[in-house]
């Protein structure tokens, strides 16, 4: 950290903490879209006590923005204010807690929770492969796959507060539905306790591998993009809808609608976040008048649109 970076940085540079500590981090180096602003700070805790440690030392107000992955959101181009938190390889431990009952960190892959799930010979869990994030982002928006959602897994999981207090709490203490769940204010995912079926001894990975092979054939991975843009409405789908509308290919700077999946947005390289936001406006404006229907985000949007200049 530079002089003048760390005066910067004001109280986030005196913090008595191991983890890797930024400011001005862009946030296009830790989101899938490869796209938007700066972070004004950046905190990746080296465990849970570090962790435990920065929130004791929060200014009041401070925001926060909890990320894993990046693979569903998307910074504006004017960046965010406040503290981003990556809960990233300080959070991601696995533990068995009892015999088909996994214990997995916020930061965890939720593909690598459900290969261990398959090596152990448990079922159930082979969907959470077809996640491109974290255990925390899945536990937060209820994420999901190939039919299938994380919160019928939970039995309890685990919260840190502004106080760097940790809380246990059951799975029926949330009420959750189709991409969302109902959580106190304030309080944030670092940990799930997820139950799976017993099954036979290579039955789950098998099914990992077509589920996989099935993404592939589908979906226009190894492209910069957020996984699905748009929640599906009930007794229909994002992407049929996009692409009766006639947006497959559709176009805004750098940002495009894949030819492959209606309801992924690629970034050529070149696109800036306003470009990905105005495309997914375009598609839902052209939804609407050719449906009927008001297409919902399932990704998580953040952060300042850079201003327009004075004319």
């Amino acid at each position: 950290m530079t002089a003048v970076q760390s005066e910067a940085a004001g109280w986030f540079g005196a913090l008595a903490v191991r983890g890797r500590r930024r400011v001005f981090e862009p946030m296009s180096q830790h989101c899938s879209w490869r796209a938007g602003g700066t972070a004004d700070r950046f905190f990746e805790p080296d465990d849970i006590e570090d962790l435990q440690v920065f929130m004791r030392a929060l200014p009041p107000g401070e925001p926060l923005t909890w990320i894993g992955l990046g693979s569903n959101l998307l910074v504006r181009d004017g960046g965010l204010r406040g503290t981003v938190i990556l809960t990233g390889r300080g959070l991601a431990q696995l533990s068995w807690v009892d015999r088909n009952t996994l214990r997995a960190g916020a930061g965890t892959a939720c593909a690598k929770a459900a290969k261990v799930a398959a090596k152990a010979g448990f079922t159930g869990g082979e969907f959470l492969a077809g996640i491109p994030g974290t255990i925390g982002g899945a536990l937060a928006m209820n994420a999901g796959a190939f039919g299938h959602e994380i919160w019928p897994l939970v039995v309890a999981v685990e919260t840190i507060d502004r106080s760097g207090t940790l809380r246990r709490r059951e799975a029926g203490e949330y009420t959750w539905s189709y991409r969302h769940v109902d959580r106190p204010a304030e309080e944030w995912f670092v940990g799930g306790e997820l139950r799976f079926k017993d099954g036979e001894d290579g039955v789950a990975a098998g099914r990992i591998r077509a589920l996989l092979n099935l993404r592939s054939e589908t979906q226009p991975l190894g492209l910069p993009s957020c996984g699905s843009v748009f929640k599906n409405p009930p007794g229909n789908f994002a992407g049929r809808l996009v692409e009766a509308a006639g947006m497959k290919g559709a176009r805004r700077g750098g940002a495009y609608v894949s030819p492959k999946h209606a309801n992924f947005i690629i970034n050529d390289g070149t696109a800036s976040a306003a470009d990905i936001e105005g495309l997914m406006e375009d598609v839902r404006a052209r939804v609407l008048e050719t449906s009927g229907l008001r297409l919902e985000h399932e990704v998580r949007i953040v952060g300042d649109p850079i201003p327009e200049p004075a004319s």
